[in-house]
């Protein structure tokens, strides 16, 4: 027996009944030889930890812009925060923690520079040339690992991490005691994926409030008053206690949910940091916007001038939808400096460049 076969029989024994067990996977797109000492989710993860992708995270913004300020987090401190949280989640419910692991680590590969900031320029300025397209960070994060990464070979991950990938992402939505996706189980998302997709909420707002704070543009008093009363007055207290009842309503249970009261202030703390700090207009906000408008400049280039691409990259037959989607992809695999540097090398006046 094998140590690959030896923790598969682990996992049959000690998983839930629900959880997602690495011989019950549907497989990769392409077939390929098991690993003697790894699972199929195990080398899911090392290839994500591994990939050029998550390498370039740790330059790229989550919400705040600050170069200088070495404490903010970026995507990269972000994912890894949202697979600390939803291991202890699966660890708690007896689900794959690798599998769960292999998500958490994935689930923004193909987040843009300058956070939402940057998605939604490029979703923007992509319909001033193909209204038909559009641009969202999970689905660019399914195309990073099944098509750019390993020069065009993709990771070749299995069905279960590709379908968390996609699936991770709530946006604005409320969490619900029954979130509709957790309805179609087990044709839609893995079990694992539920609880990625709830500690991913968990860990950007708790992180952003910390965030806020720091960058002057929140107070702790300014958090609604049942904040402090029932998930606690500190970064830790409130994720404990989310992941807390989030565990306790969801233990020997086929789904992964939050119930009330602690899911009705999750969601209202939701909103106020989308109306107090993620929507609102501040010096933060001002220089994302900046960055934002800077990918709306590289992109018109790109899609304008496509000599101004990297030697090799252009198609000279391919048609504007093709092209495109290449722009797309040069332009929101950039981390945050590379596309200042960019900017400032296609439109700075060449004196300048010194500066």
């Amino acid at each position: 027996m094998t140590i690959r076969e030896r923790t598969e029989a682990i996992e049959l024994t000690t998983l839930a009944s629900w959880a997602t067990r690495s011989t019950e996977s549907k497989g990769r797109q392409r077939i390929e030889p098991a690993d003697p000492v790894r699972t199929c989710f195990q080398k899911d993860r090392d290839r994500i930890i591994h990939s050029n992708a998550f390498r370039r995270l740790k330059h790229k913004t989550q919400v705040f812009l600050d170069p200088e300020e070495d404490h903010y987090r970026t995507r990269l401190t972000h994912s890894l925060e949202v697979a600390q949280i939803s291991r202890t989640v699966a660890r708690a419910l007896r689900l794959n923690e690798d599998l769960t692991e292999a998500i958490a680590l994935a689930h923004d590969l193909g987040h843009p520079p300058f956070g939402h900031e940057g998605e939604y320029a490029l979703d923007a300025v992509l319909k001033e040339y193909v209204p038909s397209m559009h641009f969202r960070h999970f689905e660019q994060s399914l195309r990073v690992v099944d098509l750019l990464e390993k020069g065009g070979k993709g990771l070749n991950l299995t069905h279960e991490v590709r379908a968390g990938i996609v699936g991770h992402s709530k946006g604005k939505s409320d969490l619900y005691e029954h979130d509709p996706e957790a309805e179609k189980l087990p044709d839609a998302l893995p079990l694992e994926a539920m609880a990625v997709r709830i500690s991913d909420r968990i860990a950007y707002l708790a992180a952003d409030i910390e965030d806020a704070v720091r960058a002057g543009l929140l107070r702790l008093e300014d958090l609604p008053q049942e904040v402090h009363d029932t998930l606690g007055v500190t970064h830790g207290s409130r994720i404990g206690t989310m992941v807390a009842n989030v565990i306790e309503n969801s233990i020997d249970k086929p789904y992964v949910t939050m119930t009330e009261p602690i899911l009705g202030i999750t969601n209202r703390l939701k909103d106020f940091m989308f109306t107090n700090v993620y929507t609102k207009r501040n010096v933060a906000k001002e220089e994302l916007s900046k960055g934002s408008a800077m990918l709306k400049q590289l992109f018109r280039l790109y899609m304008d001038h496509p000599e101004q691409l990297p030697a090799g990259m252009a198609n000279p037959i391919a048609t504007t939808e093709e092209h495109a989607q290449l722009v797309l992809d040069y332009v929101a695999g950039m981390t945050d400096r590379y596309a200042g540097d960019l900017f400032i090398k296609h439109f700075f006046p060449r004196g300048w460049r010194s500066l």
